[in-house]
């Protein structure tokens, strides 16, 4: 993958797509396309046909998804799980169809069962019940990691599949019916700072512990892969530490500036009690996280602050 390659960005209004764009272009890249829903509906196999034969891209990133969090995924799994299914099988076919060198599908931690042995090493998938309040999510994305592994075998496509832990950072979305955990409390504490509310709500009782990355590191890790990674296999992409719900809180409620009470709502569940990647495969291939946490979330704030509109 040159300066000169065709490489098209599956999904790059979003919150891992911008930054994919914004990493390629630091390096130089040149021809790097995409698409806005109103000119291609990539859940429509004819659009995305049309598409690609037009286009021709030597190379694929496929970070277009319907995501969210706990909220979102327990109110719309129909379409959590059809217009995933729909995006990912229409790309990955049109991809080996149009003569792509090679495909990168990003997946997600959640596909690994609720109860996995911490921390999730790659050969855990499929071993377990999943985590109910996402499962329609994850199976989407087990079916896009299956079709990746398929058409690697049978056809002989470069088609990899990277597994990234919780992520955020600039144009992440901030709704608090479909963002996750940590752009939600940005917002909350943020808002709650503004109107000088004397507590801020928040759910489940802050036990569970979670990793987060920064999406600009996972845009590093996609590029490295995409350079130096061809195993069908699935590789986690993460920091391998975690935090407790309750501790992010305190340091978001920090860094914001948020002076009140944290109320816990314990009617509201917690999700999975732990979640943390096991990244030895993916650190013997070179890679490493740079951004910390807390300069991650500061620099995520600050965007927030500076660029609400279009996220909410």
């Amino acid at each position: 993958m040159d300066s000169k390659s065709k490489i098209f960005v599956a999904g790059h209004n979003g919150l891992v797509g911008s930054a994919i764009v914004r990493n390629l272009k630091s390096k130089g890249h040149e021809n790097i396309y995409w698409v806005c829903r109103e000119s291609c509906d990539l859940r429509d196999r004819k659009q995305v046909d049309a598409y690609f034969k037009q286009a021709a891209p030597d190379y694929v990133f496929l970070a277009a998804a319907k995501v969210g969090g706990i909220l979102g995924n327990k109110m719309y799994p129909a379409e959590f799980i059809y217009d995933n299914l729909m995006i990912q099988s229409n790309i990955i076919d049109a991809s080996y169809r149009c003569g792509t060198k090679k495909l990168l599908f990003l997946g997600s931690s959640c596909i690994y069962p609720k109860m996995a042995t911490q921390p999730i090493t790659e050969d855990q998938l499929m071993t377990g019940p999943l985590e109910p309040t996402n499962d329609a999510y994850a199976i989407a994305k087990i079916a896009g990691i299956k079709m990746c592994q398929a058409y690697k075998e049978q056809y002989g496509f470069n088609a990899i599949s990277l597994m990234p832990t919780n992520l955020y950072g600039l144009n992440d979305n901030f709704d608090l019916e479909t963002s996750h955990v940590l752009p939600a409390l940005i917002r909350k504490f943020h808002e709650a700072k503004e109107s000088n509310s004397p507590h801020v709500e928040c759910w489940g009782d802050g036990s569970a512990k979670r990793e987060f990355l920064h999406v600009d590191d996972l845009a590093e890790a996609c590029y490295h892969c995409m350079i130096s990674y061809n195993n069908p296999e699935i590789i986690n992409i993460g920091t391998g530490q975690d935090l407790t719900i309750k501790e992010l809180t305190e340091l978001i409620s920090i860094i914001v500036g948020y002076k009140g009470q944290i109320k816990w709502d314990t009617s509201k569940p917690n999700g999975t009690p732990r979640k943390v990647l096991n990244v030895d495969k993916i650190k013997q291939l070179g890679w490493s996280p740079k951004i910390g946490i807390r300069q991650g979330i500061y620099d995520t704030y600050e965007w927030y602050k500076n660029d609400k509109t279009g996220n909410l």
